[in-house]
């Protein structure tokens, strides 16, 4: 019983081994070749051109009632306009304004308050208008002629020490106000003022400082009421903004300089 068991084992062992050998011979032995495609470059994204970079502009305006604006608004006051037209015309770019004046400073106040403050010298831009209240208050002419030099000498100092940064304004001519007109002194008021804008534009023409001349503007203010303000007095919204289209050339190129 043992060795026809053991027989009937050989004889499955060796027909499962045939079987696999014909399984074998009709097994498929070329297969679809797997074709690998290349990876895609990736197409660089282009860097974007940087934006002009935004520059930072300051002003510094000093004076007296004729720069802090007396009656009128604060946006309508000669620097803060002057500053609004710098600003639409470079929307890009930044502009702060900062203004040393108050009615009826002289150039003894003016340089007071300059010299008892720490002020910064860095600034872009610096205009200077001085001196109506010296004639006005009938200070010596002589006090005038001293004070005035060392006020732009200032003023260079705190426009980074570049005189080509620095506007001196004209005096304006408050004769032709009603409030000028009945003082009765129109004559002499007008030339006090002439000799103190000619001893100014003087000295910047010999220094090479910037002169703007806006007097004859503020003559007009008896036949254009419109250039003088509610006090009868001062320049108008309107007689500031003929300041400005005069300055702003000016202070275009001193700020391109």
């Amino acid at each position: 019983m043992k060795n026809s068991v053991k027989w009937i084992a050989v004889l499955l062992g060796l027909i499962l081994s045939i079987g696999c050998s014909n399984d074998d011979s009709t097994r498929v032995t070329n297969p679809i070749p797997i074709v690998i495609q290349p990876i895609p470059t990736p197409i660089p994204t282009p860097t974007p051109a940087p934006n002009p970079s935004t520059k930072s502009f300051r002003y510094l305006a000093l004076g007296d009632s004729y720069t802090i604006g007396q009656s009128v608004c604060e946006t309508c006051r000669f620097p803060e306009q002057l500053k609004a037209s710098l600003q639409t015309r470079s929307p890009k770019d930044a502009f702060s304004l900062k203004i040393i004046a108050q009615t009826g400073w002289t150039t003894t106040n003016l340089l007071s308050v300059i010299n008892g403050n720490s002020l910064e010298s860095n600034y872009d831009l610096v205009t200077l208008l001085i001196g109506v209240n010296n004639q006005y208050q009938n200070r010596p002419f002589a006090l005038y002629e001293k004070e005035f030099p060392e006020l732009v000498t200032k003023a260079i100092a705190l426009a980074k020490g570049d005189k080509t940064n620095v506007i001196v304004v004209s005096i304006p001519d408050y004769a032709y106000t009603p409030f000028g007109e009945q003082t009765g002194n129109q004559s002499k008021i007008s030339t006090e003022i002439d000799a103190y804008n000619a001893f100014a534009e003087k000295y910047c023409l010999e220094n090479a400082i910037v002169y703007v001349y806006i007097t004859d503007i503020t003559r007009t203010g008896l036949q254009n009421p419109s250039f003088v303000a509610t006090d009868g007095l001062h320049p108008s919204e309107l007689a500031y903004a003929q300041f400005v289209s005069r300055i702003m050339p000016k202070a275009v190129v001193a700020l391109e300089n």
